[in-house]
């Protein structure tokens, strides 16, 4: 689908780019592994008497049931929203669940091109099908136990969303959305919300750049911009610094997993020293910073140093079901209800969910707009390709925009999963040294400090509760990972997860929700 150009890379793959915890989750979430959601029919009236952004303006968009999930949805909406002449942003909006909270998330899938669908019906919404599933089961882990979730098919020409693409940037695409979410708020009625932007992949670079909008506006009323939280981020140089350049060392340090034989290690070896990843590698990626890096691009001209995809092209032969997004991953290929459980696209049925007709009209969405997972045209239409060759003329998000986040709200999440080939995780630590926030360049300390998930297992408990001897076993997780925080940017490495940690350590993820909204001060 795409081995030999890292740009087709980005283009083709879906980069959708705290001790004390039982208290809290008792609190703002599931309460005990007995919590269980009630089933429920379609056929069966709803009864929306208790629900807050019910009026007659937003009754039209009411979700009542969704095909396959039989589950009670709570209170929840969808439709289409203008961002600019000619053109819609379709949305879901799902208010918390349990005691109501006037605080806000926005989630966006990467790509760039990519559906915030994903995120909605497999990362971190209140139901999750994920691949080899038989049906949807409900998320005990899903965000909306903690905060009000807007999931947005953006920007134009993604998903659902209506028009033609005409963003040539960044700048571009945060106007859209301001428009649109200045559309959104008024049509719920909501003002002086607390707003958390949050994403994948590509969205490291959609997220500082629509803060930043927002906090262009100095309006507090609809733009109250309070933190920001990316997985997997292409905030720097994407094609050099966060995947040719860690390449390597990311293929040694997972040796067993890669499986691949003493000869071609030494090959990639070979290249790695002699192409300056090595020197480049050991210089910069110091703590504290060594200095101001040198600028550089993926050159996607000399075969003879394209070491990631060297390595990507080699990982099929020992494994055919291996994934970038989740380097682990082995056979056989799971069957995905959204047709992309690799890179390898694999969908047996006759259609994926969100184009399914019962689905679109549960949705309100027109029976003939195509949905797309990833959009095959590009959604960026500059003249210049860019900095991630992808026709987005806007500057790496570290240069300045993002450092401008960090300040004003001193609290933003940046999050790898150490099992993500797409974006490496000292590849996003080498792109944070090289970014001066608060005064000082990079952080001074290196992330040591554990992670420790001490909250119980509800995802699985039925499955465990079942089987005899068996209740005790799925106990609290340990030691997940490693964070570290410095004037305002908190840095997590997420183990036993890929590109989507939301979707592979539901807790561990949960926990970053409730450092993001100030539960918490530590992970």
């Amino acid at each position: 689908m795409f081995v030999r150009s890292l740009t087709a890379t980005l283009l083709a793959t879906s980069l959708l780019l705290c001790g004390g915890e039982a208290k809290r989750l008792a609190a703002r979430g599931p309460s005990t592994r007995t919590h269980r959601a009630q089933h429920t029919l379609a056929s069966e009236p709803v009864d929306t008497s208790n629900y807050r952004f019910l009026t007659n303006k937003t009754k039209p968009h009411v979700v009542e049931s969704l095909p396959d999930v039989h589950y009670e949805l709570g209170e929840m909406y969808s439709g289409f929203l203008p961002a600019r002449d000619n053109t819609s942003l379709f949305y879901i909006f799902q208010p918390k669940i349990g005691e109501p909270s006037n605080d806000l998330t926005v989630w966006f899938n990467g790509g760039p091109g990519c559906s915030s669908m994903q995120g909605f019906l497999q990362e971190n919404g209140r139901f999750s099908w994920l691949p080899g599933t038989y049906e949807p089961v409900i998320n005990e882990y899903s965000w909306v136990n903690l905060t009000n979730m807007l999931w947005v098919d953006q920007p134009v020409g993604v998903g659902f969303s209506n028009g033609t693409p005409t963003a040539t940037s960044e700048e571009d695409l945060a106007a859209d959305f301001i428009k649109f979410f200045k559309e959104f708020q008024e049509e719920y009625e909501i003002e002086n919300f607390r707003i958390f932007l949050t994403g994948e992949s590509y969205a490291g670079r959609y997220v500082p750049y629509i803060s930043a909008a927002m906090l262009d506006k100095n309006d507090t009323r609809h733009f109250n911009l309070s933190g920001a939280m990316m997985y997997e981020a292409c905030i720097g140089q994407w094609d050099y610094v966060q995947a040719e350049l860690p390449a390597y060392p990311f293929v040694e340090q997972h040796a067993e997993l890669f499986n691949f034989n003493q000869s071609f290690m030494a090959d990639l070896k070979d290249t790695y020293e002699q192409c300056g990843y090595k020197e480049y590698y050991d210089e910069y990626l110091t703590f504290p910073a060594s200095g101001v890096q040198p600028t550089k691009f993926a050159d996607y001209d000399d075969v003879e140093c394209d070491i990631y995809n060297m390595i990507y092209s080699e990982a099929y032969n020992p494994n055919p079901c291996w994934s970038p997004s989740k380097v682990s991953q082995t056979c056989p290929l799971l069957w995905d209800v959204l047709g992309m459980p690799t890179d390898l696209s694999y969908q047996p049925g006759p259609t994926s969910y969100f184009n399914r007709t019962d689905v679109k009209k549960a949705l309100h969405v027109p029976e003939d707009i195509n949905w797309e997972l990833c959009s095959i045209e590009s959604v960026f239409v500059g003249a210049d390709p860019g900095p991630q060759q992808l026709y987005d003329e806007s500057p790496n998000p570290t240069e300045h925009i993002l450092p401008r986040v960090i300040e004003a709200t001193n609290r933003v999440l940046i999050s790898n999963g150490a099992w993500d080939y797409l974006i490496i995780t000292n590849g996003t630590l080498i792109a944070i040294q090289n970014m001066t926030w608060n005064g000082e360049l990079g952080f001074q300390s290196r992330p040591t400090t554990p992670i420790h998930i001490d909250m119980p297992d509800l995802q699985y408990a039925a499955v465990f509760d079942a089987q005899v001897d068996y209740g005790d076993l799925d106990g609290p997780q340990g030691i997940m990972g490693v964070q570290h925080y410095e004037r305002g940017l908190m840095f997590a490495e997420t183990y036993q997860a890929g590109h989507r940690q939301s979707q592979d350590q539901g807790r561990v993820s949960y926990r970053h929700v409730q450092w993001l909204l100030g539960d918490d001060e530590k992970l």
